[in-house]
């Protein structure tokens, strides 16, 4: 094996959840959540492409604030005061289709006047929704909003890293390299390639090589590209 890597950005525990590591295109959403419950704004809206992190960064949320969890589709007006009977609430997906939009408003209405704490997930900018409730537009559109990037290389490599740790796989540096160019650029698909390499070499009764671990990834690969 080469030169042994080791993590070289911070790990934020993530309160029940594997570790969550802090990079540059994540730090501004990090921050969003630590600063809670010194919002600004009785909510917030966490704004990313798909496989950015931010599903697992509103769980770490979730956790630390005690929130319900719902898809923003599953909505409906009567079920409002239930969703926010713990104060806090995480609404996943607001770019998701259907949207129940007065489920929504009256949400917002009634987490500001009970005093709760909102955080919404999103792939698109609210400017970008189509929204048809002006005053829904206007209450989301005065939320504070933390853009998480699309991950860049440092953080893929120490994500790769970390679930092989975890896993208590040695790797090298040629290895990690290896898989970051040929795989999918999200955080699920790093800890997905990981799993399957770790299955497969546990199965196989082998070691975790270059040549192995790009096998199993162009396996993985098979369904999506084809």
């Amino acid at each position: 094996m080469g030169k042994q890597l080791v993590l070289d950005l911070p790990l934020r525990p993530a309160l029940g959840r594997d570790d969550f590591l802090v990079a540059p295109s994540n730090a501004a959403a990090v921050a969003l959540i630590d600063q809670w419950p010194r919002w600004p704004s009785y909510g917030a809206i966490l704004l990313g492409p798909h496989g950015s992190g931010k599903s697992h960064l509103a769980t770490v949320w979730q956790q630390k604030a005690g929130a319900q969890l719902i898809e923003a589709s599953d909505l409906r007006k009567e079920g409002v005061p239930a969703a926010l009977s713990s104060k806090a609430l995480v609404i996943e997906n607001l770019s998701g289709l259907p949207l129940d939009e007065a489920a929504l408003f009256h949400m917002l209405n009634l987490a500001k006047k009970v005093g709760a704490s909102v955080l919404f997930t999103t792939a698109q900018p609210i400017a970008a929704l189509a929204l048809k409730l002006p005053d829904l537009v206007s209450r989301l559109g005065a939320l504070p909003v933390a853009v998480i990037a699309s991950p860049d290389d440092s953080l893929l490599r120490g994500v790769l890293v970390k679930h092989f740790a975890d896993r208590q796989i040695a790797v090298d540096e040629a290895l990690v390299t290896y898989l970051l160019t040929r795989m999918p650029r999200s955080l699920d698909m790093a800890r997905r390639v990981v799993a399957a390499i770790d299955d497969a070499a546990l199965e196989q009764k082998t070691e975790v090589t270059r040549s192995f671990a790009g096998k199993v990834l162009a396996r993985l690969l098979q369904p999506e590209l084809g």
